[in-house]
């Protein structure tokens, strides 16, 4: 039990998994068996664990963070000893009883709640540590404008490529290879524009990705032109879209506006990776803000995100939220303290609705992939074509991504619903709907995760 009395469930603990190898090896962890000098105080736990060494692994847990630390090796955040550890406390309310924590545990405790700097809760992994303040402003401009002039020559020369591109023909793309591309993106990278790089990078993959890829690197092509043009005219551009495009292309903003503190349900979190970074989107609606938000961890180098958050769980904290964006990504507080209360889904509509908020948000943000919404009272269907989510009165769907109609989770969704209408939470985007989320009439506060 934390300090606020709210015990996570083990289907909320397991949602912590970075993987379902760590799943599987926190729940044999699960048990008494392994574990020695289990105890809890002010929203933290810890306990020993004996491993294949001669010393036990030393685990502590502060769910107000949530945060963990153990002296196992594992690169997984959070890692089999912590997920065995909160998932004994979730099965068995004697496992972990009151008492003061031991010197080792303590001291880990009191360096991330005691740190006025937070110092020690970017060590912890807590994504919502501020910047560091600059020692020289004059210097920090200079380095701002230079970074600028070498984004704006990374700009033009992707122009250029663009129009060789379109003058020699698309055809011509797929006999060129992913070589020149990826020539490009390494140009970018060295102009400090990321994210015109990662849009390369998406345009050397459409080339030969099946039927109708000429049309695909069309549409992509213009949307890339349309962010090259957007930044070499940044000046001339109203302050919240130049803020947006100076995120698309690779700029972090200071995040500087009022905090708003809310109760957070946890929705969704769902990762993606690829060779040099691992991507954690966690998904939150403040139930009185009726706010949507989403908070981004990193893992570099085969690491996982150290932020996490329990699925279905209600959590009380601060989010100050990114200047661009469409106002969604934010940043956290030091501290999400797990709360008793409703947890019952985000309010939403129809399909119509979705698509006339996904449409809006494109108007701040013509790069915007997807949009979180929440359909009301659909229900999954195979169709022609693949899976889709239509209105119970039949008046409109919409179609499943194919990465969704791939995953388990669009069978958790189907057995959910049984033929009958569910609320689903997810993205709505030109490509389809990723369901995220669900809840059944029967069940209204318990959040259903179907990634």
């Amino acid at each position: 039990m934390n300090a606020m009395g709210v015990r996570w469930t083990a289907e909320q603990v397991l949602a912590l998994a970075p993987d379902d190898a760590s799943r599987r090896a926190g729940s044999r962890l699960g048990t008494a068996g392994p574990w020695s000098g289990t105890g809890r105080a002010d929203g933290a736990v810890w306990g020993l664990c004996k491993g294949s060494g001669r010393a036990p692994y030393r685990t502590v847990v502060d769910t107000t963070g949530p945060a963990y630390a153990c002296t196992c090796p594992s690169r997984k955040f959070p890692c089999k000893h912590a997920l065995g550890l909160l998932l004994l406390q979730a099965s068995d309310t004697t496992a972990a009883e009151e008492s003061a924590a031991p010197d080792w545990a303590e001291q880990w405790l009191a360096g991330r709640r005691g740190d006025p700097d937070g110092t020690a809760r970017r060590a912890a992994g807590g994504a919502g540590a501020p910047a560091a303040a600059t020692a020289d402003p004059e210097a920090a401009r200079r380095r701002a404008e230079r970074r600028a002039a070498r984004i704006t020559a990374g700009a033009q020369e992707l122009e250029q490529r663009l129009a060789d591109l379109l003058r020699g023909g698309l055809a011509a793309a797929e006999q060129a290879g992913y070589g020149l591309w990826e020539e490009t993106a390494a140009r970018m990278v060295d102009a400090q524009a990321p994210g015109l790089a990662g849009r390369v990078r998406e345009l050397g993959a459409i080339p030969g990705s099946g039927p109708g890829w000429p049309v695909r690197l069309l549409e992509e092509c213009a949307l890339t032109h349309l962010l090259d043009r957007a930044w070499l005219t940044a000046g001339r551009l109203p302050d919240p879209f130049a803020a947006t495009v100076r995120t698309r292309v690779g700029l972090n903003l200071p995040v500087d506006g009022p905090p708003l503190r809310d109760h957070w349900l946890v929705l969704a979190q769902c990762d993606t990776s690829d060779a040099r970074l691992t991507t954690r989107r966690i998904w939150l609606h403040g139930t009185a803000s009726r706010r949507t938000a989403l908070l981004l961890s990193f893992g570099a180098a085969g690491r996982a995100p150290r932020l996490a958050f329990p699925v279905g769980a209600v959590l009380d904290g601060e989010l100050t939220p990114h200047p661009a964006s469409g106002g969604l990504r934010a940043e956290p507080g030091e501290h999400f303290v797990p709360v008793a209360g409703p947890a019952s889904p985000p309010p939403g509509g129809p399909v119509g609705d979705a698509l006339g908020a996904y449409g809006r948000a494109l108007r701040d943000d013509p790069w915007l992939d997807s949009w979180p919404v929440t359909l009301r009272h659909v229900v999954p269907a195979r169709a022609e074509y693949g899976w889709q989510l239509a209105d119970a009165d039949g008046r409109e769907a919409l179609p499943l991504t194919p990465a969704a109609q791939s995953r388990p989770g669009l069978w958790r969704l189907v057995a959910l619903s049984g033929g009958a209408p569910v609320t689903v939470f997810g993205e709505c985007g030109h490509r389809g709907f990723t369901p995220l989320a669900a809840w059944s009439p029967e069940a209204p506060g318990e959040t259903v995760p179907l990634i």
